[in-house]
């Protein structure tokens, strides 16, 4: 009678233990361990942000055909958007009697004497009025070109920030109308394009009717040098080279008021809309543009490509059948 007893109280505690294990033991690996598509989902989306990550750290080399295309359809818009803004002549006069009595209360409003002065001097305002109308676009797009050349792993970075400051120009054009000192009623400056029968503006002459001429602020001339002055800097190596990017921009200030086409708070503007495209960039790359790595890490990286286990486990498992 106890022996049966003894036997059955121990085959009941035994079960007991077992289902508590099997329980135990199955909460663990439905814990720990997801099933396999829920791994290969896993899988790809940390592959996918670490692709991110990594393209941050060292964006990859910009392909050609799509860099050209992508600059040529930026500045068609730009030009499109820029010339579609409406050209309100009576809110333009406003604002630009608004810059310039507060530029001379600062006592700062230096441009006219300058616009007298310069426009003096024949053959050098005539080589201003052609160094406005080449050089904006000359310069920029050689500069780009070099970026892309020789510093492919900062270029997407470059192009970033010219690309963000000339957006953010659209819409000063578009909410902020002003015309720019030589069309300012009253203002006493000379059209020195117009004196001196030079082709040295889109808004002055002939080409007049097909560019907004109160797209004054901010001024993209500035913009666009300063961009291009601060990569010859951080970039060059030669201190001569260096130098002439130094210098680029502050030719440009000067060239842009002795031509009476921006007041020197439009160059302010365009310094400001520039710091905003580097700011945007820096949050994408988590760098400044400059300190990206001069070649893609990956350039040059022949290792064999590899992927996460369990993406190849269904295969395995076939052959193995």
């Amino acid at each position: 009678m106890g022996e049966p007893t003894e036997n059955h109280a121990a085959g009941a505690g035994r079960p007991g233990a077992a289902q508590r294990s099997g329980s135990v033991a199955g909460q663990a690996r439905t814990g720990r361990v997801p099933d396999g598509a829920t791994r290969a989902a896993q899988s790809r989306s940390a592959a996918i942000r670490s692709r991110v990550r990594e393209q941050r750290r060292s964006p990859a080399r910009p392909r050609l055909w799509f860099e050209l295309a992508l600059i040529g359809v930026s500045y068609w818009l730009y030009s499109l958007v820029r010339n579609a803004v409406p050209e309100h002549a009576t809110t333009a006069q406003l604002h630009s009697s608004w810059i310039w009595h507060f530029e001379r209360a600062l006592g700062a409003g230096v441009e006219r004497a300058v616009n007298h002065g310069v426009n003096s001097v024949t053959w050098l305002i005539v080589g201003m009025n052609y160094y406005y109308a080449t050089l904006h676009f000359i310069v920029t797009i050689g500069v780009l070109v070099w970026v892309y050349r020789r510093h492919p792993g900062r270029y997407a970075a470059a192009r970033t920030v010219l690309f963000v400051t000339t957006g953010i120009a659209l819409v000063g054009f578009y909410f902020f109308p002003l015309a720019p000192p030589r069309l300012m009623t009253g203002g006493g400056f000379i059209d020195t394009v117009k004196i001196h029968d030079t082709w040295g503006s889109m808004a002055s002459g002939p080409a007049a009717h097909v560019s907004n001429q109160y797209a004054a602020m901010p001024s993209m001339h500035i913009g666009w040098s300063l961009w291009c002055g601060l990569a010859i800097f951080f970039l060059a190596r030669r201190a001569w080279v260096r130098a002439l990017g130094v210098l680029y921009p502050l030719a440009t200030l000067v060239v842009i008021v002795s031509t009476a086409n921006h007041f020197w708070m439009d160059a302010v503007g365009g310094v400001v809309c520039l710091s905003v495209g580097f700011v945007v960039a820096r949050l994408v790359y988590h760098v400044w543009a400059y300190q990206l790595p001069r070649t893609p890490a990956r350039e040059g990286d022949q290792r064999p490509v590899t992927v996460p286990e369990q993406w190849t486990a269904p295969t395995a498992v076939a052959g193995r059948r």
